[in-house]
């Protein structure tokens, strides 16, 4: 059996109030010098932005590492088909092999060939994906595959697409940390940058249902699903497994969130943590031991090929105010329109 190597940690100064080194606040200084002539040559033209003619959705975050945002894109995508929309999912694929090739994204292939969360969203929505480096190239193949609004998985900061609504994720824990710029703090870009965000969801966590938002502050909780055998058979509820003890597999930003809400419904953990992206092979979860083995979805679809029969994957389900959902698709018309102009503008 092989030992599950620990995920790259973010740096403690980030979050814990303690002084960032010398070193890393001058190399802050310098990204942060970057980032304002980056975005003020797409602000003033010179860096040319291009909008693909059909409404843009946009869910990122400022903060490095993981948010949820990939369970509010799930949840985005059900909602937009359910309101009549043909939505695609554009996402850069990270981790994945041949990184520069871009690739429609089928059920069932191979993970390392499109990234992990882009073969989650194609499994668990059936809807287009399309990873590609360029965002922008990526929206307009979707757009020609028949889709009429994209979804962006990540992308605050990939300035080329043009977007209409804008959707923040922050962690309700962590927010930004120190406040700090990388590497210095967690900051992609500065807090104001906040401000152009259309939405912010504030990730709960495994939490009751969500109340009433304040300042533009969505709420999101995440509820558990019904765990899936990776082996395949009846799905289950985590119910049924309170008071077992079982290996709890966790390849994501924050590992130790899926490890906590496994413990607050009442099963003793044995934690396993592996980097983001984690590429498994079946010795990473072979533990020796007949437990039952707990991961995530975003870690269970590069498991499955393994059908470990202890396997069982672990989804979570955002769930948020209804006003919430009611306020972004009420701006999905007016999006339609801007996005109309700006096409004819590019042209």
């Amino acid at each position: 059996m092989r030992r599950s190597r620990l995920p790259q940690q973010a740096p403690s100064w980030w979050f814990d109030g303690s002084a960032p080194p010398l070193s890393a606040r001058l190399l802050s200084v310098v990204y942060a010098g970057i980032t304002a002539l980056r975005r003020a040559a797409f602000r003033h033209g010179l860096l040319r932005k291009q909008h693909p003619g059909v409404p843009v959705i946009v869910v990122g975050n400022l903060v490095a590492g993981g948010s949820g945002k990939t369970p509010l894109v799930l949840a985005l995508v059900a909602r937009l088909q359910a309101a009549g929309w043909t939505p695609g999912v554009a996402s850069r694929g990270y981790g994945r092999r041949h990184a520069n090739t871009p690739r429609w994204v089928v059920p069932g292939m191979d993970a390392a060939d499109c990234g992990d969360e882009p073969l989650l969203i194609a499994q668990a929505c059936g809807v287009k994906v399309r990873v590609d480096r360029n965002r922008v190239a990526a929206a307009q193949a979707l757009r020609q595959a028949g889709c009429n609004i994209i979804v962006c998985d990540d992308g605050l900061q990939h300035y080329r697409l043009a977007r209409d609504i804008e959707i923040e994720v922050l962690d309700v824990r962590r927010r930004y940390g120190n406040g700090r710029l990388l590497p210095a703090g967690p900051l992609r870009e500065p807090i104001e940058r906040a401000a152009d965000c259309q939405f912010r969801v504030l990730n709960l966590g495994v939490a009751a249902t969500p109340a009433a938002s304040t300042a533009n502050e969505w709420p999101m909780a995440l509820g558990i699903g019904e765990l899936r055998p990776l082996a395949g058979g009846r799905a289950l509820s985590l119910r049924a497994f309170s008071g077992q003890r079982v290996h709890a597999v966790a390849g994501i930003g924050e590992p130790e969130r899926f490890f906590s809400m496994l413990r607050d419904a009442g099963l003793a953990v044995v934690p396993h943590a592996f980097p983001d992206h984690h590429a498994y092979t079946e010795q990473d979860i072979d533990f020796g031991s007949p437990l039952p083995i707990l991961m995530t979805e975003k870690d269970a679809v590069k498991c499955t090929a393994f059908a470990l029969p202890q396997a069982w994957a672990v989804p979570v389900q955002a769930q948020l105010p209804e006003a919430f959902w009611a306020a972004l698709l009420q701006r999905i018309p007016a999006a339609a329109v801007a996005g109309d102009n700006a096409s004819h503008d590019a042209r």
